[in-house]
């Protein structure tokens, strides 16, 4: 007998609507990931869902640990602190290194980059 058998139905239905939907929402972002075409486009779809999808999975993972342990359990909130902060963080690196890239491929290599254009 695993602890899961200890979930109420109650609160197995939250946990799977949860579950499912933070899965629908990482796979749109792997989609989006897949069809966009520009790298601009591609790194903003898998953001957003990956933040809202990785949101709904931890707190499928709440409910079911909570009512399986039989205690409050919160350190998946951790992971999803994690998640929230790092994701729109390494967007905006790699939106900066792109776009410092592309200025870079279109003036070249021997034109200093003057700092007062915007």
């Amino acid at each position: 007998m695993s602890h899961f058998d200890a979930v109420p139905l109650w609160a197995a239905i939250p946990a799977a609507l949860a579950l499912v939907i933070g899965a629908g929402l990482t796979l749109i972002g792997c989609v989006g990931l897949v069809r966009f075409s520009t790298f601009y486009e591609r790194i903003h779809a898998p953001t957003l869902c990956t933040s809202w999808g990785a949101a709904g999975i931890i707190l499928a993972s709440v409910i079911v640990f909570s009512f399986g342990e039989g205690r409050v359990v919160l350190h998946e909130l951790l992971i999803g602190c994690f998640v929230t902060v790092t994701t729109p963080v390494t967007l905006m690196l790699l939106g900066r290194a792109a776009l410092y890239r592309d200025d870079g491929e279109v003036r070249g290599p021997e034109q200093p980059r003057d700092r007062t254009e915007a």
